[in-house]
């Protein structure tokens, strides 16, 4: 069992490279790290004390322990989106987000020619991860990586969809069937499809590769 597990740590680690020097050429910067807690350290290595953080809808974020440890950590101002409750808190907190420090986020899938394929409703992640905070990390599990951007897509659709409608009970033929329908119900998940091939700033988007499966 534990040679299988180095082999399969060997081969994600081989693959994450290729996709790194992919990414480097694209704009973003790339690392790959064991397991989830050497991901969180890493991570924390390039923060300070004081500086702002928020973050999208991401099982990945919590699964990987990043937002347990920022919490814990004690010494970052956390920008939590779901502490505003009326309109007014809710235009004043997109304003504290689009300006924070750190931004964390998942990818819905990551091609091996580094690229980010995202599909998203409300959009917020989306929004956040294009333009606003001075650094965007994207914590993504090796579950997540695939051959290209039809294959993202088609792992959203067959994949993360299903699951995330069935966790956030939106009603649509992915939750209530397990099938996308390619729908536009109230509730629709799939309301923008992102493909991130290139990002302007050097430094801006850092894509965290873990050798773990983590969130949908």
């Amino acid at each position: 069992m534990a040679e299988r597990t180095e082999t399969v740590l060997a081969s994600r680690a081989k693959t994450a490279a290729s996709i790194i020097k992919k990414l480097e050429q694209h704009g973003m910067e790339g690392h790959f790290c064991a397991s989830r807690g050497e991901a969180v350290e890493l991570v924390l290595s390039w923060m300070k004390a004081g500086d702002s953080v928020t973050w999208g809808g991401s099982e990945t974020f919590k699964e990987s322990g990043m937002k347990a440890a920022l919490d814990n950590a004690g010494c970052y101002r956390m920008v939590d989106r779901t502490t505003a409750s009326t309109p007014e808190e809710q235009r004043e907190m997109w304003r504290d987000r689009t300006s924070a420090d750190w931004f964390f986020m998942s990818a819905n899938a990551l091609t091996v020619n580094g690229e980010l394929v995202n599909i998203d409703g409300n959009s917020d992640r989306l929004s956040l991860l294009l333009h606003g905070p001075a650094h965007v990390v994207v914590l993504v599990g090796m579950n997540k990586v695939v051959a290209d951007v039809d294959a993202g897509f088609k792992r959203i659709r067959t994949v993360a969809c299903p699951l995330n409608a069935a966790r956030l009970h939106t009603n649509t033929p992915c939750e209530l069937t397990g099938t996308c329908a390619e729908c536009h119900a109230a509730g629709c998940m799939c309301c923008n499809m992102v493909v991130t091939r290139h990002a302007r700033g050097a430094g801006r988007v850092r894509v965290v590769i873990i050798g773990e499966e983590l969130g949908y």
